[in-house]
């Protein structure tokens, strides 16, 4: 039987102590300044919520929607540390609609892969959001490629992706006429769109169904409330306190936390067990000059290597007209680093003190040099990248923007690649759900999770 989800134990006790403060939460920052993200929206009328959710990307605002949706009788925030939603793996992503190929058959994320890419179209069908079904050609440029491919290509099969076919160099041309390769998968169902648009078209709804949200309000602490004064309801019925770096502070029945880059952090600090901890990979893209786009009608990516979650470097076309090419997959410095020589020391220690990561980077030290190499050289990527389309030189590229992806790692260096759900015991866990881990494609799945998430908040806490 393939598992489904992945829960951890574990007691999670009284968080650490904060600072005094409060603040009456208003559809804005916790300053009290509204947040101009749409009109007409409802105001929170006191710092007090039924459910929370810590974390403004696409999985947080897609399971705020869909719990709203679900019970509009309930008082739903948003907490979100940035001054904006959607800044961090939401903003800095491919914009990649999977059709997911990928997947092991009968898997979650294969199920919830394909299902998110239809709810994706039909979402921005509805809500007039542009997107382009571009394609996709998955190509081997090498006769040892070609098994795999084949495999990939029945795996699709039984995963339902729609539209596969497998086609010879001829229909390479077709589709993509300075592409080289032997054989490749056409994938005509995935597509691209500008994922942020589409995370802050989910606030909306969010926001109009009377959802609020919260902005500059990074999560300090999570504790149970203290003893309630006398005569007092909220604190009998608002049981658990958030509290930011600013002493600022909410009440809440519970919690739901998709922090992303910081999962492993909140968990923490409601008691629970750090693994499975996040390891930064940045991933950089080049972008080829505007003169040279001709060279590139759909996404074109190279035959994975099944041993990474790494897709390998890939073309892929923007809705702004923009080609990005990557990216690669270095170990990053910094959780929110997009720039090579960005450095924190807590990240950096944090990394030093992970054994899993320790025995990854021993068991793939060669992975790890060539990705790397690729990140200082530029040549290196062109010739890659010359495998597919020769006509590609080291003039028509510019260096271009980076991502950060947030990849869980257990402590005997093993990627996570399942959903990770964690809550704990006592009174604090029982009121906690901590999404630990939602692999990619989150952003292609995203609304497919945030059903997920939703029958397991409403299992949970008996909604």
């Amino acid at each position: 039987m393939v598992p489904v989800l992945r829960y951890l134990g574990g007691a999670c006790g009284r968080a650490r102590g904060g600072f005094p403060g409060s603040f009456s939460g208003v559809c804005g920052s916790a300053s009290g300044r509204p947040w101009p993200l749409c009109g007409g929206v409802r105001s929170a009328s006191s710092s007090s919520f039924d459910i929370v959710i810590v974390g403004g990307g696409i999985v947080g605002l897609a399971s705020a929607r869909a719990l709203i949706l679900r019970h509009p009788a309930l008082s739903i925030g948003v907490l979100e540390k940035e001054k904006d939603l959607a800044t961090h793996q939401t903003g800095h992503n491919s914009g990649v609609i999977h059709s997911g190929i990928y997947y092991k058959p009968e898997s979650l994320k294969a199920k919830l892969c394909v299902q998110g890419a239809d709810l994706i179209y039909e979402y921005c069908n509805k809500k007039g959001i542009s997107y382009k079904q571009c394609g996709k050609l998955i190509v081997a440029v090498e006769q040892e490629e070609i098994p795999r491919l084949r495999a990939l290509y029945e795996r699709g099969l039984q995963n339902g992706v729609q539209g596969l076919r497998l086609i010879q160099q001829e229909d390479i041309k077709k589709k993509e006429p300075y592409c080289r390769g032997l054989m490749a998968i056409d994938c005509p169902y995935t597509g691209i769109v500008n994922y942020r648009q589409v995370a802050l078209s989910f606030a909306q709804d969010f926001q109009e169904a009377g959802g609020s949200v919260l902005t500059n309000f990074e999560v300090k602490d999570i504790e149970m409330a203290r003893e309630s004064p006398p005569r007092s309801i909220d604190g009998m019925k608002y049981p658990i306190m958030v509290k930011n770096t600013k002493g600022e502070e909410i009440q809440c029945q519970y919690v739901v936390t998709c922090a992303g880059l910081h999962s492993d952090r909140i968990s923490e600090l409601s008691g629970c067990n750090p693994d499975p901890q996040i390891v930064p990979f940045r991933g950089d893209y080049l972008l080829l000059k505007p003169e040279k786009c001709y060279l590139v009608k759909g996404n074109i990516y190279p035959v994975p290597d099944s041993r990474f979650p790494f897709l390998g470097v890939h073309f892929t076309p923007r809705m702004d007209g923009n080609i990005w090419l990557g990216p690669n997959a270095v170990l990053a410095f910094k959780r929110e680093g997009y720039r090579p020589f960005d450095f924190s020391a807590r990240d950096a220690k944090d990394l030093i003190a992970n054994s899993g990561l320790i025995k990854l980077i021993s068991q793939n030290l060669s992975y790890g040099v060539s990705e790397m190499y690729k990140a200082c050289f530029l040549s290196a990527t062109v010739k890659h990248l010359q495998k597919f389309i020769p006509e590609i030189n080291i003039t028509d590229i510019l260096r271009g923007p980076a991502g950060v992806r947030a990849q869980a790692l257990d402590r005997d260096g093993n990627l996570v690649d399942d959903f990770v759900f964690d809550g704990g015991v006592g009174d604090i866990g029982s009121r906690i759900l901590h999404v630990r881990n939602a692999p990619s494609p989150a952003a292609t799945s995203s609304l497919a999770i945030s059903g997920m998430i939703a029958d397991e908040v409403q299992q949970r806490f008996e909604l």
